[in-house]
Order: C-alpha cells, then sequence, then structure tokens
C-alpha cells in the first residue's frame, strides 16, 4: 500500500514538472520569438538614426561655415563702422558744432525767437514738480475756492 501511494504521489508530481516544463518551452519560443522580432526592426532604425546623424553632423559643418563667414563679415562691419567714424566724425562735428555758433550768434544779433531760452522754473506742490503753465491754472483754482 505505502508504494503504491509512493508511486501516486511521484507520478502526480512528475505531471506537474511536465506542465510546468512545456509551459517553460512556450515561453521560451515566445521570447526568442519576440527577440528576433525586435532585431529585425531594430536594424532599420539603426541604419535610420546613422543616416540621420550623419545629415545633421552635414548641416552642422554648414552652419559652422556660415557662422564663421558671418564673423568675418561682422569683423569687417566693424573695421569699417571705426574707419568712417575716426575719418568723417570729429570734421562733422567740428562742422555742426560751427552752424550752431553761427546760427546763435545770427539769431542773438537780429533777436529772433530760435534762440533757445531757459527752461521754466518749477513749483513744488505737496512733493511734486509743476511746470510754470500749469502753475497760473492751480492758482486761479485756489483762488476760486
Amino acid at each position: 500500500m505505502a508504494g503504491i501511494l509512493v508511486a501516486v504521489f511521484w507520478a502526480i508530481l512528475v505531471s506537474f514538472l511536465a506542465v510546468a516544463l512545456a509551459r517553460l518551452a512556450q515561453t521560451l519560443k515566445a521570447t526568442t520569438k519576440l527577440v528576433a522580432d525586435v532585431t529585425e526592426q531594430a536594424v532599420p532604425l539603426l541604419s535610420d538614426a546613422s543616416a540621420t546623424v550623419r545629415s545633421a553632423q552635414t548641416q552642422l559643418d554648414r552652419v559652422d561655415a556660415i557662422a564663421t563667414d558671418v564673423q568675418e563679415v561682422t569683423s569687417n562691419a566693424s573695421a569699417l563702422s571705426t574707419t568712417v567714424a575716426s575719418t568723417f566724425g570729429g570734421p562733422l562735428v567740428k562742422v555742426a558744432a560751427f552752424g550752431y555758433g553761427v546760427r546763435r550768434a545770427v539769431a542773438g544779433r537780429k533777436g529772433d525767437a530760435d534762440v533757445p531760452r531757459k527752461a521754466p522754473r518749477r513749483t513744488v506742490i505737496v512733493g511734486r514738480a509743476v511746470p510754470a503753465a500749469r502753475r497760473g491754472k492751480r492758482n486761479d483754482r485756489n483762488a476760486r475756492d
């Protein structure tokens, strides 16, 4: 009787192991198929990514060349600006100052209204400055109140 019980338990144990091994085999087959599919799809993706990186490198080389040219043009424009400012700047300022002096002298002799006047004085009311043109209006308003 004990031998039959051991044989039955042994048969049950072997059948459970056989089922577990069958499921493990199916899982391994599915995993192998999945790895094969991923490999098939990854190789073209990697080649596309490689081509994209090469294209980006080409574009970066072009941008680098353009940036170098722009830097050269900028330095040339800066040098030209400095040259023009040093060549014409001083004499133009002197001519403008001379013209301004002549205009003031002529206007001063004629008594024209073109001569700039001094800025009107400001009155301080409650901590703020009021232009002279508005001072009269404020005084009129205060007189009426």
